[in-house]
């Protein structure tokens, strides 16, 4: 018996994102579970458990939003860009279009994502006081993250993952 192992863990940004997202998708579960226990069962609640939960869960969809797109596991319509497997010149140029479309749009939401961050500098949240800027830096930070991977992408000259495009999409 002639079996090989193999060490198939993933690189250490994934490992470490999963991990935050994890934490994350914790500490709101608990916040939650103890907030509905004591309202339900002693008529009191932590009123810092919504806030909490909300904070975490901004910052959790964004970690998740960054770690998905060097897995390729966005959102794609690549029926189209499929068709065009026989024509290299045209899958090669649509590619550099869909990723400045990434860069375009990352660009964008860094910006409203940024200027968010400049407004909530001087404010608080309610009930645990922290800088209200701390809501839309996952978004800026994101959006940086993806824009600049595409950026490689472009440099690199790395072609679109076309495994299902055999599917409608």
């Amino acid at each position: 018996m002639n079996q090989t192992v193999t060490n198939d863990k993933p690189p250490l940004p994934q490992r470490i994102a999963h991990g935050a997202m994890a934490t994350c998708l914790g500490v709101m579960a608990v916040a939650v579970f103890v907030n509905v226990v004591l309202r339900y069962g002693f008529g009191s609640g932590i009123a810092a458990s919504e806030e909490l939960s909300r904070l975490l869960f901004v910052w959790m969809v964004f970690i998740g939003a960054t770690a998905a797109y060097p897995a390729g596991e966005h959102m794609a319509f690549t029926s189209l860009v499929g068709l065009l497997k026989n024509r290299p010149a045209l899958i090669g140029a649509m590619t550099l279009v869909i990723r400045a479309l990434v860069v375009l749009a990352c660009g964008l939401v860094a910006w409203g994502a940024w200027q968010q961050v400049m407004v909530g500098m001087d404010s608080r949240s309610v009930v645990l006081a922290y800088p209200t800027a701390l809501l839309p830096l996952p978004a800026l930070l994101c959006a940086t993250a993806i824009g600049v991977m595409a950026l490689i992408e472009i440099i690199q000259r790395k072609p679109l993952d076309l495994g299902h495009g055999a599917e409608v999409e």
